[in-house]
């Protein structure tokens, strides 16, 4: 049975993606998608791969609730979602709900969507967060090896200009990030205690932007309480993702390049010092796929009980 679903919050990059992946899964029927900037226009002639005669609203809270839609996505700026959840929960409990921003990751009611270390812990809920894209790869980065630390983990983060989203500023100014790469929130980013708070370990990260459109990558320091062979490490990284399609355990590091587009993760580099008690660990995947609307599909499928990786590539082969 096809599930109608909707979009609050479809003008940015992401909320692109969201239409391309949703018009792949035939038992999802878009109903709506809510843009005041791109009101009245057809969402064919912003995206490729929608052909409908769907045009943008501009939708207010209780407009979105009376759509009574199957599925609704907030795809919206952080502190946003709230009047959004509130009217739904009123008008139309059942909806499924699932929030890209980082406003319910940290709320226990909600379940926190990060299918390949939360996947058991999914109950049915109606309520879904959406884990941030940073948060993802780190979290991937430190979960097979979370119970040998002897101290935090230190992660250095780069991304792509795209993940700080539309509205215009300095992070996403590419005069100014020209031959550039430029630090912000160097503590206390929204990711650090995401991360940290689901891992149940303290997480240090440092984010930085660069003159590239999409795409991040996170190198993690990694101080163990008791020496490992490399071959150890290796061996307990496959353990945790060689069943997860869209987790890709590498021997060599990744590199960013290699991952715009596409909708897995890679993870590899496993370099270890001499002692056997520092590893480092190289991430990378698509802030905008794997980072965001990859992730929220493997969630809402879930949920509407279809495969977790129908409408998802698994080719990854680039689009120009």
């Amino acid at each position: 049975m096809t599930k109608s679903i909707g979009i609050v919050g479809a003008r940015g990059h992401t909320g692109a993606e969201l239409i391309r992946l949703i018009s792949a899964q035939p038992a999802l029927e878009l109903a709506f998608v809510s843009s005041r900037e791109l009101a009245g226009q057809r969402v064919s002639e912003h995206s490729d791969a929608y052909a409908g005669e769907l045009r943008y609203e501009a939708l207010e809270p209780e407009a979105v609730a009376a759509k009574r839609a199957d599925v609704v996505i907030l795809a919206l700026p952080n502190g946003k979602a709230a009047p959004y959840v509130a009217a739904i929960e009123a008008a139309a409990p059942d909806t499924l709900l699932l929030d890209l921003s980082a406003d319910y990751r940290f709320d226990a009611s909600w379940y926190y969507g990060l299918p390949e270390l939360t996947r058991d812990r999914w109950r049915g809920e109606k309520r879904i967060s959406n884990p941030g894209c940073y948060a993802t790869a780190i979290q991937l980065s430190i979960a097979p090896l979370k119970d040998l630390l002897a101290a935090p983990p230190v992660c250095f983060g780069v991304s792509g200009y795209s993940g700080a989203g539309t509205t215009p500023s300095d992070k996403n100014d590419p005069e100014k990030l020209r031959d550039n790469l430029m630090p912000y929130s160097l503590t206390g980013h929204t990711h650090e205690k995401e991360a940290s708070r689901h891992l149940g370990v303290p997480v240090e990260f440092m984010p930085h932007v660069a003159q590239y459109f999409r795409g991040l990558t996170v190198t993690t320091n990694l101080y163990l309480a008791r020496p490992l062979k490399r071959e150890d490490v290796l061996a307990r990284f496959r353990h945790a993702y060689d069943a997860e399609p869209l987790v890709r355990v590498l021997d060599e590091a990744p590199w960013v390049s290699r991952i715009a587009h596409r909708h897995h993760a890679e993870v590899g580099g496993f370099a270890l010092s001499a002692d056997g008690k520092r590893v480092v660990v190289v991430a990378t995947l698509d802030n905008l796929l794997k980072g965001a609307a990859t992730q929220a599909m493997q969630n809402i499928n879930r949920a509407i009980g279809s495969p977790e990786l129908v409408g998802i590539p698994l080719d990854d082969a680039p689009r120009p």
